[in-house]
C-alpha cells in the first residue's frame, strides 16, 4: 500500500497580489486547496506557512518556512521534509480552480508511470499540482535555490508524466487582484 502526503504551498508575501495568497477571499482558496489534496487522495496534508500563518482546515496541519522570505525554495523544502510518504503532491494555494478530481489524476498517473513523477497541464503549458515520488525527492532538495521551486528540477528530466487536465481546471495561478 502506498502512501501520499499533499504539500500546499502557501508561505508567500504576495507582494503582486497585495497579500498573502493564504488569506485571499477569507480563506476560501486555502479551504479549496486542502480540501482538493484531501479528497484527490492524499492520506497527510501539509500547509507551509510564512508571511502569515494562520489555522489551516481539518485534515490538515501546519508547518512554517522560518526563512520564506528567501523564495519557492524554502517552502519546497520546509513541506518536503515535514512529510513521510511514497509520493507528495504539491499544490499551490494560488490556484483555486484546481479540485479533488485533478489531483486524483495526477497522482494516478504518476503511481502508474516507472518515473513516479507526474504534472498537470493545461492547454500544453505545465502546472500544478505536481506529484514526486520519494526517491527523486533528496535530488530536488539538493538543486533548491532562491525562488525556483520544482521547475529546473522537471525541465531536466524527460520522463515526467504530462497529465492533460484542462477539461478539469483552468490551473490558472492568481497573481494580481
Amino acid at each position: 500500500m502506498t502512501t501520499t502526503a499533499g504539500v500546499l504551498l502557501a508561505a508567500g508575501a504576495g507582494s503582486r497580489y497585495g497579500m498573502p495568497k493564504v488569506l485571499a477571499a477569507q480563506g476560501e482558496w486555502l479551504k479549496s486547496a486542502v480540501s482538493a489534496l484531501h479528497r484527490g487522495g492524499c492520506d497527510d496534508v501539509v500547509v507551509v506557512l510564512g508571511a502569515a500563518v494562520v489555522d489551516v482546515p481539518a485534515p490538515a496541519r501546519a508547518v512554517v518556512a522560518e526563512d520564506w522570505s528567501t523564495g519557492l525554495s524554502a517552502s519546497l523544502r520546509t513541506g518536503l521534509t515535514a512529510v513521510d510518504a511514497d509520493y507528495a503532491v504539491v499544490l499551490t494555494v494560488d490556484t483555486p480552480d484546481i479540485g479533488a478530481a485533478v489531483v486524483a489524476r495526477v497522482l494516478a498517473a504518476a503511481r502508474r508511470s516507472a518515473s513516479g513523477l507526474a504534472r498537470a497541464h493545461y492547454a500544453d503549458s505545465p502546472g500544478h499540482p505536481v506529484v514526486l515520488a520519494r526517491r527523486h525527492w533528496a535530488p530536488l532538495l539538493e538543486r533548491l535555490r532562491g525562488d525556483e521551486g520544482a521547475r529546473p528540477f522537471l525541465a531536466q528530466r524527460d520522463d515526467v508524466v504530462a497529465v492533460q487536465c484542462e477539461d478539469l481546471a483552468t490551473g490558472s495561478d492568481i497573481d494580481i487582484r
